[in-house]
């Protein structure tokens, strides 16, 4: 099982690894913003109804929403 950063809870950390194939456009956006594959992070919040996620990495906090991190293939 492929494990994503939808599947991560606060305080998980683990490294970015690669994307899944759908939402190419996407995935170009999430290069841009230093989402590369090799990159440490940690997920630092999560909204109180599990829409957006908090991550830290590369010394800044990124947010996502939950479907959106589904695409980025992670080590925890």
């Amino acid at each position: 099982m492929t494990l994503t950063l939808g599947d991560l809870t606060v305080g998980d950390s683990g490294t970015i690894t690669g994307f899944t194939s759908d939402q190419r456009a996407y995935r170009r956006k999430l290069l841009s913003m230093g989402m590369t594959p090799g990159t440490s992070f940690r997920v630092c919040r999560v909204a109180p109804l599990g829409d957006p996620i908090e991550l830290e990495l590369r010394g800044f906090q990124l947010s996502l929403r939950k479907d959106e991190a589904r695409i980025v293939k992670v080590t925890g």
